[in-house]
């Protein structure tokens, strides 16, 4: 299921300060939290001097989470998100959580090591970040889910 590599004309790189309105437009347009959005943790994928993909790991104390993973549109089911997944994984230095909303998205990052954990099981600063989600989880019934990356899963085969 993992794809180890870009379609043919694609290049990944290290977001710089000139993406952050790029990088905005992509977390709007996919209505995911764009409230920490440090272009410093980024990595894009670009197409024919396009941005076509983002994601960032954010730092936490005791951990990392993979967040504002947006691939646009046009570009989805060509294994762009799973490549940019997998790359992030790789830069991970510590434990790697994220939160996503829908059994659809938990299904895609399970292909790649993470599992379903319970807001309980969350490492003291992801708790607290995650608390608002846990709120409207709990209150609302939305199907936010919190996942866990599996350090012993092989996704680099």
């Amino acid at each position: 299921m993992t794809n180890n590599c870009l379609p043919s004309g694609c290049v990944l790189r290290r977001a710089t300060e000139q993406d952050i309105w790029t990088i905005r437009r992509l977390v709007l347009s996919a209505y995911l939290d764009f409230t920490q959005l440090r272009w410093q943790q980024f990595w894009l994928i670009e197409q024919e001097n396009k941005t076509i993909a983002c994601g960032q790991l954010r730092n936490f104390t005791a951990a990392q989470e993979l967040g504002s993973l947006v691939v646009v549109p046009q570009q989805r089911g060509q294994g762009i998100g799973g490549y940019l997944t997998l790359h992030l994984i790789k830069q991970a230095t510590k434990p790697l959580y994220l939160e996503c909303l829908g059994s659809k998205l938990a299904t895609f990052y399970s292909h790649y090591g993470f599992e379903v954990v319970t807001w309980q099981e969350l490492p003291p600063g992801l708790k607290f970040k995650f608390g608002i989600s846990q709120v409207v989880k709990t209150v609302f019934r939305l199907p936010v889910v919190f996942m866990r990356y599996h350090q012993s899963y092989s996704v680099f085969k």
